[in-house]
């Protein structure tokens, strides 16, 4: 497919050297403007697409071959440079079917790629490719991939003569691309068949669900949602499967006019894992006259729930009353687990209306951080335990205040530098009463507008000649 004349460089194929920056490494810092000038190139490249697909091809080939060399010159710990050579391997594939190139040339060659990928940037090439690909190239790939599939080769060889990979990873490996293309064609029966070859996971039931659901066979899908959900059940980790299966399960039901079977699953789910999200999940399905009942019937489920979530919960849906009497009850050690991000929002919430309890939740914000030996936020410990002295003070517990003066100096009294700024706050000078840094810059600025003493006045009063 690649034409050129001899003695003359493609300016694009210069733009593409200069754009890689060859022998110059490319720390993580500076990848994405690294990559954003490979984007600017490619642009190129599509654009040229429409207008002369064959030099395109040529350019998209140099594009990839520059990236392979470069990829030992760079950190991409991120994975931007990886998905960036994903989009080079799309864009040929559009350039050579605008080309009229042979589909199944085409298919061989970018499954002997991503077969011999020493970077891995092709391991999941096929979800994009089977995207872009029309309908006879994605024949051709099936074709492809199918035979080397149902090859009974115990070993295979690669083109260099070193032996490939382990064969049951290859296997498994064009089990996956199989299964993307399938999918892309809505293939039931062929998905099917190629699962009942390999092992079924959650991700097939929900692959071949919403293949039935696009044709309206809603039974069909919910029969293979339920198969999903079961083997979800045998693993004790769940899958990534494992939220889409429930969000499609309670969908079919819906069109099927199981309004009420939606609800319940919806129920059940939220009495298994209260929280913010099965709460906003089940509401979703109870009728508007009904909302008030369930959703005091939610609470009252949820009232054994694990405190995190909880806060989360009671925040979310302004049940105050019921986050007060649970942290009341909680225990200091129970509080101090739970990370910053559920707790100060409740504290910050509580310290108007009930200041004991907020004043609770400060203290273990402030212990929690001494504890863990962090001594990065230790100014953030000092801002929590001014927050609660002077919840403390609002409240008239002062004798709790002093308690957890005295447990501080107890237990923390060699973080010298810490204590120095607690003392301060014990003896009523906390963080919030030093100025801040703009606040000292302003006074330093003010105090120069206005100088005293006769030798600098003077310098500022002289004309000049």
């Amino acid at each position: 497919m690649t034409t050129r004349r001899p003695g003359r460089r493609d300016p694009l194929e210069a733009a593409i050297e200069v754009a890689l920056q060859p022998g110059r490494f490319i720390a993580y810092r500076a990848g994405w403007d690294f990559v954003s000038s490979l984007e600017e190139v490619a642009g190129q490249l599509d654009t040229l697409v429409r207008t002369d697909a064959r030099r395109a091809v040529g350019l998209y080939e140099t594009f990839l071959a520059g990236c392979y060399e470069k990829a030992e010159e760079l950190d991409d710990s991120g994975g931007n440079f990886s998905t960036f050579v994903v989009s080079l391997y799309c864009g040929w594939i559009r350039a050579r079917q605008a080309a009229s190139a042979d589909a199944d040339e085409t298919a061989r060659l970018l499954l002997g790629r991503m077969e011999t990928d020493p970077y891995g940037f092709t391991y999941t090439l096929e979800r994009d490719a089977v995207k872009v690909m029309s309908k006879d190239g994605l024949a051709a790939f099936e074709r492809q991939v199918k035979a080397r599939f149902e090859s009974t080769d115990a070993v295979e060889e690669a083109s260099d003569g070193a032996p490939r990979r382990d064969p049951e990873y290859q296997r498994r490996r064009r089990g996956d691309i199989l299964r993307a293309i399938y999918s892309r064609q809505r293939d039931v029966r062929a998905y099917v068949a190629l699962c009942e070859q390999t092992q079924l996971s959650a991700q097939d039931c929900l692959a071949v669900a919403a293949m039935l659901k696009t044709r309206r066979r809603r039974d069909e899908a919910l029969a293979w949602v339920d198969r999903g959900l079961a083997l979800e059940k045998t693993h004790p980790h769940g899958s990534m499967a494992g939220h889409d299966l429930v969000t499609l399960k309670r969908e079919l039901l819906t069109k099927l006019g199981r309004h009420r079977d939606a609800l319940e699953d919806a129920w059940a789910a939220f009495r298994e894992g209260p929280s913010t999200f099965s709460y906003g999940d089940l509401m979703r399905f109870v009728p508007k006259a009904e909302r008030a009942a369930w959703h005091a019937k939610a609470l009252d489920a949820a009232e054994r729930a694990d405190l995190g979530a909880l806060i989360e919960l009671w925040l979310e849906t302004r049940e105050v009353e019921r986050l007060v009497r649970r942290l009341r009850t909680a225990t200091d050690p129970e509080i101090e687990e739970l990370s910053h991000y559920r707790t100060e929002p409740a504290a910050r919430r509580l310290a108007k209306s009930h200041p004991d309890v907020a004043a609770k939740v400060y203290r273990a914000l402030g212990v929690r951080i001494l504890k863990a030996k962090k001594s990065k936020y230790y100014e953030a410990a000092l801002s929590h335990f001014e927050n609660a002295k002077r919840c403390y003070e609002r409240s008239d517990l002062h004798r709790e205040w002093a308690a957890l003066v005295a447990e501080v100096r107890r237990a923390h009294h060699r973080k010298v530098g810490f204590m120095a700024n607690f003392e301060r706050l014990a003896a009523g000078h906390g963080p919030s009463d030093a100025p801040s840094f703009l606040d000292r810059a302003r006074n330093r600025w003010a105090a120069r507008a206005e100088p005293t003493g006769s030798g600098y006045a003077g310098r500022e009063k002289r004309a000049p000649r």
